[in-house]
């Protein structure tokens, strides 16, 4: 009467029954449900991690064009500072220049006046060696030495 598939059958149902009882598949759900809330609590904690790492990201790409900005801004400023000492250097050196080649003008001309001086000097003192020996040669008298003694003052007196 009862056959093979009968007690299959009722194995089944008891089977069902009793996991129904047992309360398996809410566990089964439950347990499912909490490995489903953790994936996404982690894909959340992934999703925040991946926007924070992106917000740094581009903090740290802001901060360095930043920094390249004003790297260029130093650049900039040194090679302006440096082209104004240049200038300022090659106008110092030119004033120098020309000082020193004023003074050396100066030195040129000082010691030609004073060459010139000695020249008139000696030339006097010459011409006066001559005059007198001219006319002591032909004025012996006691009054020739009163006109030779005036000439030459006359004579030290024009060429001076």
């Amino acid at each position: 009467m009862f056959d093979a598939p009968f007690w299959a059958l009722v194995a089944l149902i008891l089977f069902f029954a009793i996991i129904i009882y047992l309360k398996v598949p809410g566990t089964l759900a439950k347990s499912l449900d909490n490995r489903a809330k953790g994936i996404r609590d982690e894909l959340d904690q992934a999703r925040r991690l991946r926007e924070e790492a992106q917000e740094l990201l581009a903090e740290y790409q802001r901060k360095a064009r930043e920094a390249e900005a004003e790297a260029e801004e130093i650049v900039d400023q040194a090679r302006r500072e440096a082209q104004a000492l240049t200038s300022e250097a090659q106008k110092r050196l030119e004033d120098y220049v020309a000082s020193r080649t004023r003074l050396a003008e100066q030195k040129i001309a000082q010691a030609e006046a004073q060459a010139l001086a000695e020249v008139r000097s000696l030339s006097a003192d010459v011409a006066i060696s001559a005059a007198e020996k001219i006319l002591g040669q032909r004025v012996k008298a006691g009054a020739g030495e009163d006109l030779i003694a005036r000439s030459i003052g006359d004579v030290k007196a024009k060429l001076n």
